[in-house]
């Protein structure tokens, strides 16, 4: 949908994208609801949660937050075609880690150990590899809407929002409130 949107705007099918945007008003919320189902699936058959699972919820949950929160920054933005594309195309960052944690784990599983990640449990945290190369290009798109649009007011936002996403990540499963909100979540 994110590919093809822009393709309608590029070549002016500007009520075809319409009609497909309102489209997304239902897709997101069935997204949101598989993506917190099938995370309350995966942990409902663990007989206690560790702090891989903290982690994964953290991970799981604080992204579905940032995508919804980017969604709904483009969506509010609907009228101003720039911020809205950007913020849309910002979406796509909360999402990052599910393919950079599989490139890294099956294909580069040997560099890995080079890469001296954090680590839980003493196994590598593979999400820190995306968390950084999404950093990297926010901060690059940041450096190109400055240069080319002397424009301020999006990717900075995005980046916070990753900050702070990535921050979650990396932290909750420590505090014993998340722990305790993540049993909460399992039982609920």
């Amino acid at each position: 949908m994110l590919i093809s949107q822009a393709w309608l705007i590029r070549t002016k099918r500007y009520s075809l994208h319409r009609i497909i945007g309102k489209g997304s008003y239902l897709l997101v919320p069935v997204i949101v609801f598989s993506t917190v189902d099938l995370l309350k699936y995966r942990l409902s058959s663990l007989a206690a949660l560790g702090p891989w699972d903290y982690f994964f919820v953290a991970l799981v949950l604080n992204a579905l937050i940032a995508f919804v929160v980017l969604y709904a920054l483009a969506i509010f933005y609907r009228k101003k075609p720039g911020i809205h594309a950007r913020y849309m195309l910002s979406t796509v960052f909360p999402m990052f880690t599910p393919v950079t944690d599989r490139i890294m784990g099956i294909y580069l599983a040997d560099l890995v150990p080079y890469l001296h990640l954090p680590t839980l449990e003493g196994e590598p945290i593979l999400p820190v590899s995306g968390f950084l190369l999404a950093d990297v290009i926010i901060i690059g798109l940041c450096i190109w809407d400055w240069r080319s649009q002397k424009r301020w007011n999006v990717f900075p936002v995005v980046l916070v929002i990753l900050l702070l996403y990535h921050y979650s990540v990396l932290n909750f499963y420590e505090y014993s409130l998340w722990q305790t909100f993540c049993s909460w979540f399992v039982n609920v």
